[in-house]
């Protein structure tokens, strides 16, 4: 049998009854019988803003006056032009952002703020391996906590996916997770762990679908799914839905294809960089404030796109550390640990920011210097857990952690 089967032979060869399904080699086998049903679950999605994104603009605490003294030049204001928008207590949100204030408004969007590892790790390298493993302090840690969440269970090939060009290090372990840079040029791949990325894939399997993926994401769909050739041609972004320009629009756009598509999407995850703001960070205009528009834009669309289906939708925006309180010299901010974190979609609480906060005075500070982790970074992802995948193994996902009482993130 020639290796390289074509989708038409693969469908030829599983056909499209019961008996031709039952008859699919491992797998794949698996995986078309329980597409529908995995596509039931709903889907977690996770963006990381990597580079440590300053959680003190994101979401401001415009009426902290230690706030506006530590940042002559870079403090969002509470009124005037240019102002952060209102959120509730002290906070605003950047005004770049303005885009999510309809899912605030919604009760969609929750806001946490003081979001951080349980103990200070300033290197961009270590916070985000520490944050995406799930074991803070612990670097032999081969997988990561989105892989753990899914590893209990076997689902279909398309249950994890990672929009964007290498798997992150949340989701390599034993559970099948796949990387693509977009839907059209999708390609099996794992980055630095690829043998962990396609582990349960085999050969048929795994050489139908890159024949099928060299041309259009759609034919890949279809072969992996006996249910319905043309969902994604059907069943595709919404067409009034304008994404922004940049990565993360695209990015989001084809996640949400995906959605549409039902292909028993469980778990999918994204990045935006540029985040590491040292110098000429701007205020309510600048890099960061661009940073905050391409973010704002991107996920207000991914929601109006989802409409309906964003109730089965959670989506978590998350870094590996937040920035220093006091501006530095060359007008930016240097590394620091607690930020802000955003939770949207079905069932969260929103309009509220979460979390414990206090007034930034420098004998509040961690080391005298930075926003601490009041709240650790684990405690809203296990709620997102066990909104999202109830039944789930908490302990094993965050082995040693314990999170009680709850934030409260969900109804």
């Amino acid at each position: 049998m020639n290796p390289l089967l074509t989708r038409r032979h693969l469908l030829r060869a599983l056909g499209s009854t019961a008996v031709g399904l039952a008859s699919a080699p491992g797998y794949l086998g698996r995986a078309l019988a329980s597409s529908q049903q995995a596509s039931t679950r709903g889907t977690l999605v996770t963006v990381f803003l990597r580079g440590g994104a300053d959680g003190l603009s994101l979401v401001p605490p415009v009426e902290d006056a230690a706030y506006q003294r530590a940042r002559p030049t870079l403090a969002l204001k509470a009124h005037g032009p240019d102002a952060a928008l209102k959120l509730s207590g002290p906070f605003g949100l950047h005004p770049r952002l303005e885009a999510l204030m309809p899912l605030w408004r919604d009760g969609q969007l929750a806001v946490l703020h003081g979001v951080g590892l349980p103990e200070p790790v300033r290197s961009h390298f270590d916070a985000q391996d520490f944050v995406e493993s799930g074991t803070p302090g612990r670097k032999s840690t081969p997988d990561g906590w989105l892989n753990r969440a899914l590893a209990e269970e076997e689902g279909v090939a398309l249950r994890a996916v990672a929009l964007q060009p290498t798997l992150p290090r949340a989701l390599f372990g034993d559970a099948g997770a796949v990387a693509m840079g977009r839907l059209e040029e999708f390609r099996l791949r794992g980055g630095r762990r690829g043998e962990e990325a396609t582990r349960g894939f085999n050969a048929l399997y795994a050489s139908a679908v890159d024949e099928a993926l060299r041309t259009t994401g759609q034919d890949a769909f279809e072969a992996m799914s006996l249910l319905d050739e043309a969902r994604l041609a059907k069943r595709s972004s919404c067409a009034a839905v304008e994404y922004p320009k940049g990565q993360l629009g695209q990015r989001l756009r084809d996640i949400a294809r995906l959605i549409h598509g039902e292909v028993g999407l469980e778990v999918a995850a994204t990045e935006l960089g540029g985040w590491d703001t040292h110098a000429a960070q701007g205020a309510a205009t600048g890099a960061f404030a661009n940073r905050c528009q391409e973010l704002g834009g991107a996920l207000a669309a991914f929601a109006q796109d989802l409409g309906a289906r964003l109730e089965q939708v959670t989506v978590v925006v998350l870094t590996e550390f937040g920035r220093t309180v006091r501006e530095n010299g060359s007008r930016g901010t240097d590394h620091g640990v607690g930020s802000a974190m955003f939770v949207l979609g079905g069932g969260v609480k929103g309009g509220k920011v979460y979390g414990r906060f206090e007034p930034l005075e420098t004998d509040r500070l961690q080391d005298g210097r930075d926003v601490p982790a009041w709240t650790d970074v684990r405690a809203p992802l296990a709620e997102v857990l066990r909104a999202r995948r109830p039944g789930v193994a908490l302990e094993r996902v965050f082995p040693g952690f314990t999170s009680r009482p709850g934030l409260g993130l969900f109804g």
